[in-house]
């Protein structure tokens, strides 16, 4: 193991999993940094919604502070000074005053830690700098992608990015096993309510249920509106605490999975739902998108649906040893290859490896160097 290291990270939240999915990814992989002997302070900017809903107030494995407006930020200037690292995340409020004040402060590796890659891409492209822009993704030293494939040649290419590498998303194992329980869902759905999501949901849940009344689904997430048509045999839950995510799982025969309409038309972007079903065993029904089967191989470890036959032909067609097969498949795939521990050492290897870049002597060519004496 390298020596420890210090790290200082600026994210949207990780005392809050309401509402969004960077909670339980910062979680995972700082507990999983703490493992490996690093040392971590998280700055989070007090929000209403998230200080309204907090389920982890005083984390074991890092040092959690809160800040009111980017100014109030100043206080923790010699932590940031004194970091190895300073990995600033998506959407993080106020994200372009808030780099420039880290990137300023900052003597060590920069990382901004792209926790929404293929929405990013989408909001540059429209000159939307709502949390980073080109002129700043320039300046730091590392891009961290929840994305692969063409988003990172993306944001070198088109955007300066100066070293774009994937940092997936990633599931805890001493978190998410499987559950004993029997199933009392025959198919579940995890997810905040997006509007680009919705029309997945109602092709590949809600149209089921209206066929298969005999049959019960649930969807549990917050921020769905009062006009959603909730078929009488789907049941929704507000909120689920990361806490129960794995009973979650296993309380349906089957769990859906959808992509937010960006992520589809990028490829190759997992979401943290897929790998936290996976590692719960519990068999997946997925929307098809780019570079699926890079992460999870089609029939054998995860079932695609693209109509609502399809459902349909999964949850009344398919034999309990089919279904349980796959759900097994999917777990030795992830535990293998998409833990939080996998993540951290790759995270680690990388800060090494941009902090040694940043200490290398800059190698002048001989005219250069006789014109400089």
């Amino acid at each position: 193991m390298t020596r420890k290291l210090k790290l200082v990270f600026l994210g949207l939240s990780l005392s809050s999993s309401w509402g969004n999915g960077h909670a339980t990814t910062y979680r995972g992989l700082l507990r999983a940094l703490r493992a490996r002997g690093h040392e971590a302070l998280f700055l989070e900017r007090e929000r209403p919604w998230y200080c309204e809903n907090r389920d982890l107030r005083k984390p074991d494995y890092c040092r959690l502070e809160f800040y009111g407006d980017p100014t109030s930020l100043r206080k923790f200037a010699p932590e940031i000074a004194g970091a190895d690292a300073v990995i600033l995340g998506s959407y993080v409020p106020d994200g372009i005053t808030v780099a420039k004040f880290a990137l300023d402060a900052a003597t060590g590796v920069t990382a901004f830690y792209d926790i929404d890659t293929p929405v990013t891409l989408s909001k540059l492209a429209s000159g939307d700098f709502e949390y980073i822009s080109p002129p700043l993704i320039r300046r730091f030293d590392l891009y961290l992608s929840f994305s692969e494939g063409a988003a990172l040649e993306l944001l070198e290419t088109n955007y300066g990015a100066r070293a774009a590498r994937p940092l997936l998303c990633s599931v805890d194992p001493d978190a998410y096993h499987p559950s004993l329980e029997k199933p009392v869902y025959d198919l579940g759905y995890l997810g905040t309510y997006s509007e680009d999501r919705q029309a997945g949901l109602e092709r590949l849940l809600m149209r089921p249920a209206r066929r298969l009344p005999n049959l019960r689904f649930v969807v549990a997430g917050p921020l769905y509106p009062a006009s959603v048509d909730w078929p009488s045999n789907v049941e929704h839950v507000p909120h689920i605490p990361p806490a129960d995510h794995p009973r979650f799982y296993g309380s349906s025969r089957f769990t859906l999975n959808l992509t937010r309409g960006d992520m589809v038309r990028l490829g190759h972007s997992p979401s943290v739902r897929l790998f936290e079903a996976a590692a719960v065993g519990t068999p997946i029904i997925s929307d098809v998108w780019k570079g699926i089967e890079e992460f999870l191989e089609p029939g054998r470890e995860i079932a695609l649906a693209r109509s609502t036959d399809d459902v349909v032909r999964m949850l009344t067609g398919w034999t309990e040893r089919r279904r349980r097969d796959l759900g097994r498949g999917a777990r030795r795939r992830i535990l293998a290859e998409h833990t939080s521990a996998h993540r951290a050492k790759e995270l680690e290897e990388l800060l090494v490896w941009a902090l040694n870049e940043k200490r290398r002597p800059i190698s002048l060519s001989q005219p250069v160097a006789a014109a400089l004496q």
